[in-house]
């Protein structure tokens, strides 16, 4: 199990086939994507790799943080993440990871939080359909209606759809392809949408629900380095 990628989405664009359609796509943005730290299972219990984007100010970093990264020897990232991996798929502490980690039609799952809508009614955040718009129904029209019954039980149950906070909530978008990669300017363009606003990070991960593809760099595709390259081809390397 390798790896994912901590994104920032940009926004979205289209891009043109061959054929001349035309696809949505959501460009990505991999800034400095570096391993922090390892977890393992001697000593953590489990097998993880903590991966850190972009670059904080040192006087915005708590001063725990900054041991944390003076003893990677790594600037302050902004972004922390750790993501669960195989005992083979660790990498060491340093290395950059770029997105030719993943591959142009390969399938991922991408991760991030929604956008917040604060309260929201019935019909907002649950598709009801409301009351009668005449017929003794009055100022209520988009009201929930009955949300229990009488003394028996006498009460709401939980978990009962009504009014209240939307959004803002960690949503996983599966089985989304990649149209393409650009290692040189750190994108990866996604077809379709991702959750998330604009500048928010997201989550890349390979698909849980999809085969693999050929040729995934393994453990990772790490920049200025063969460790990254495909098991066939870096064998084929190493012969001579």
């Amino acid at each position: 199990m390798r790896t994912g990628l901590i994104a920032q989405k940009l926004g979205m664009t289209r891009v043109f086939t061959d054929e001349g359609n035309h696809v949505a796509v959501t460009v990505l943005h991999v800034d400095n994507c570096q391993v922090v730290a390892q977890r393992v299972q001697d000593k953590d219990g489990y097998t993880a790799l903590q991966l850190g984007v972009g670059k904080a100010k040192v006087k915005n970093v708590p001063k725990p943080q900054r041991g944390h990264f003076a003893k990677a020897k790594l600037e302050p990232k902004a972004k922390l993440v750790e993501f669960r991996v195989s005992e083979d798929a660790l990498i060491p502490v340093g290395a950059e990871i770029t997105v030719d980690h993943f591959l142009a039609g390969q399938y991922v799952d991408v991760i991030g939080t929604s956008i917040g809508k604060g309260f929201a009614g019935g019909m907002k955040r649950h598709n009801f359909g409301g009351l009668r718009a005449t017929h003794g129904v009055s100022v209520s029209h988009r009201s929930l209606g009955s949300t229990g019954q009488r003394q028996s039980p006498g009460k709401t149950f939980k978990n009962k759809k009504m009014a209240g906070h939307l959004g803002d909530a960690r949503v996983t978008t599966q089985n989304l392809r990649i149209v393409s990669t650009d290692a040189e300017r750190g994108l990866v363009l996604i077809q379709g949408a991702v959750p998330g606003s604009e500048n928010g990070y997201v989550l890349i991960k390979d698909a849980v629900k999809r085969r693999a593809p050929d040729g995934l760099p393994f453990p990772a595709a790490l920049r200025g380095d063969a460790a990254g390259a495909p098991a066939e081809v870096a064998g084929e390397e190493a012969a001579p």
